[in-house]
C-alpha cells in the first residue's frame, strides 16, 4: 500500500508522485441535488440578505457551509440506530457511548449533550466566575460567547504565525508559551479556571497543534496548577497532521496519537457532528469527580437527564460507533486527502489561501482576494456570496462578521484573518465535486474586480454571522 509520506509531500504541499487514490468506501444511497440558474441564484442570495446561512438548502448545489452534522453515516452506524434504547433513564446506548469515550479518548466521566455548544455552556457555567480570564489558542465563536456569558474573558495565546495566512509553519495551532506565561503573571493562576486548547484550530484555517507543544503546555499548566480543557471536535484530523508532519510520530496509528493528545488534558468538549460522523450530538468529558458532579447537575437543568443529555438512544449509538470509525487510518487519510486535493487545485490557479492547507476545509484569504473591498464592507461575506452566485456552491465567512463585537465597547472586532471557508463534509462529495468547486473559485477570482462590498442592515445580538442580513454597499 502506498504510504501517506509517498502520497503527499507536506513540506512543498504537492503530490509526491502521480498516483490516483480513491475513498475507502462505496456509495449505497444517493440524494439528488438541484442545479439552479444564475437568475435563480441571484434571487435566492438577495432573499437571504447575502448571508449564505440564510439560503435554503434546496437552492444549493454543492454545500460547503460546514462539516458540522453534514457527514454521511456508515451502514454500521445506521444499523446501530435500529438498536436505539429510547428509555428516558439508563439507556444502554449511553453506556456504549461512555465506554467508547473512555476507551478511545481516556476521559473518566461523560456528560452527553445535544451538541458541542451544549457542552461549552455546561463547562462555562461550572468553572468560570465573573472576572476570570481564559487563555486559548485562538477563539471559536460559540466557545468564546459561552465564556463571556459566564463573566469570563478570552485571551488569545496562539503563536503569531497563526494570524499570517502565508506562513508555512506546520503547526500554527501551537500555543505561544511566553505569551501564556505573561498572561498567568498578569492575572494570576487563581483567576484562570482553565486553558482552552483546541486541536485543529478552526478560525486559523484548521491548523493543528503539535504533540511537543501540547506537552510543554501541560508542563507549564502543572507548574501553576491550571487545568487544560480540550476542544476535541476535530482531534482525529489534528492527529493525522502530527503523524505526517511531526518528527518521531510517523507510522504511529491515529488512534494512539489521539489517546496521547487527550491524556495531556483534563477534559474535553466535543461536537460529535464533526469527527464522530453524526448529524447531531456531543458531550463533555472530564477526569475530575467534583467537576463531573457539578456538570451532571447542570445538564439536567439545561439539556436532559445525565444519561441522554438531549440525545436519543439511537443518536448516542451512532456517536459511539462514529468515534471508532473516525480513528481508522484509511478513513482520516482519505478525509484530509480530499481537502488537500481541493486546496492544491485552488492554489495552482493562483488564488490566495491559508497555508498550510488545514484538515476540514480550504480557507480563502479574502483580504488578498479582494484588496479593493475595505474591511468595513465585509470582504469575506461578499466573496462567499459571489461564489454562490457563480456556481451554487455554498461557503461561509470567517472574518469580521464572525468575530462580532467587543462586549465592553461595542466596537467591531477586527481579526487579522478575513477568510472564506470551503468546508468539506465527510464521505459526502466526490473528487468531481471538488473539481467543480475549484473551477468556480478560479472563475470568481478572474472577475474579482467586479465584486462589491456589503453593508449590514440587520444585526442579531449574539453570534451575528448566523442571522445577519446585508445589502450591496
Amino acid at each position: 500500500m502506498q504510504t501517506p509520506q509517498a502520497r503527499y509531500n507536506f513540506e512543498f504541499g504537492m503530490p509526491a508522485r502521480k498516483r490516483s487514490w480513491a475513498e475507502p468506501f462505496k456509495i449505497k444511497v444517493v440524494e439528488p441535488v438541484r442545479l439552479t440558474t444564475p437568475e435563480q441564484r441571484r434571487a435566492a442570495i438577495a432573499e437571504a440578505g447575502y448571508n449564505t446561512f440564510l439560503l435554503r438548502s434546496e437552492d444549493v448545489y454543492i454545500d460547503l457551509l460546514t462539516d458540522s452534522g453534514t457527514s454521511a453515516m456508515s451502514d454500521w452506524q445506521w444499523a446501530g440506530m435500529m438498536l436505539g434504547d429510547e428509555a428516558y433513564a439508563g439507556s444502554r446506548n449511553f453506556y456504549h457511548l461512555e465506554a467508547a469515550i473512555q476507551k478511545h479518548y481516556g476521559y473518566r466521566y461523560v456528560i452527553p449533550t445535544h451538541q458541542g455548544r451544549g457542552a461549552e455552556h455546561i463547562l462555562s457555567r461550572a468553572l468560570i466566575h465573573p472576572g476570570d480570564v481564559i487563555p486559548g489558542n485562538m477563539y471559536f465563536t460559540t466557545t468564546r460567547l459561552h465564556q463571556e456569558l459566564a463573566g469570563g474573558r478570552f485571551v488569545d495565546v496562539i503563536i503569531p504565525e497563526a494570524h499570517d495566512p502565508e506562513s508555512p509553519h506546520p503547526f500554527k495551532g501551537n500555543v505561544d508559551l511566553e505569551r501564556l506565561e505573561e498572561v498567568i503573571r498578569e492575572h494570576g493562576a487563581s483567576r484562570i479556571p482553565y486553558l482552552s486548547i483546541a486541536t485543529s484550530v478552526n478560525m486559523a484555517g484548521g491548523q493543528p497543534i503539535s504533540l511537543g507543544n501540547l506537552r510543554a503546555v501541560r508542563d507549564l499548566a502543572d507548574r501553576h496548577g491550571i487545568r487544560i480543557m480540550h476542544d476535541a471536535t476535530r482531534v482525529a484530523e489534528n492527529a493525522y497532521f502530527i503523524q505526517q508532519r511531526e518528527p518521531g510520530q510517523e507510522g504511529r496509528p491515529i488512534a494512539e496519537i489521539v489517546r496521547e493528545i487527550c491524556s495531556l488534558t483534563d477534559g474535553c468538549t466535543m461536537s460529535a457532528k464533526k469527527d464522530a460522523l453524526v448529524n447531531i450530538g456531543g458531550f463533555l468529558a472530564v477526569n475530575d469527580r467534583e467537576i463531573y458532579e457539578e456538570a451532571r447537575n447542570l445538564v439536567v437543568v439545561y439539556e436532559g437527564l445525565h444519561t441522554y443529555g438531549g440525545m436519543s438512544g439511537r443518536d448516542m449509538e451512532a456517536v459511539a460507533r462514529g468515534i471508532e470509525e473516525s480513528l481508522h487510518d484509511d478513513h482520516i487519510r482519505a478525509r484530509v486527502g480530499q481537502v488537500l486535493y481541493l486546496g492544491y487545485k485552488i492554489r495552482a490557479a493562483g488564488v490566495p489561501i491559508v497555508e498550510p492547507i488545514g484538515g476540514h476545509g480550504v480557507f480563502l484569504d479574502a483580504k488578498r482576494f479582494l484588496p479593493h473591498v475595505p474591511r468595513e464592507q465585509y470582504p469575506a461575506q461578499a466573496l462567499a456570496a459571489a461564489i454562490y452566485l457563480d456556481s451554487g456552491v455554498r461557503s461561509m465567512e470567517r472574518g469580521t462578521v464572525s468575530a462580532g463585537r467587543n462586549p465592553q465597547t461595542g466596537e467591531e472586532n477586527r481579526p487579522k484573518l478575513e477568510l472564506v471557508r470551503l468546508t468539506i463534509p465527510r464521505r459526502v462529495y466526490t473528487q468531481a465535486h471538488m473539481d467543480v468547486v475549484a473551477e468556480s473559485v478560479e472563475a470568481v477570482f478572474g472577475e474579482r474586480d467586479n465584486i462589491r462590498g456589503l453593508k449590514m442592515v440587520y444585526e442579531p445580538r449574539y453570534l451575528r454571522f448566523f442571522q445577519a442580513r446585508f445589502e450591496p454597499a
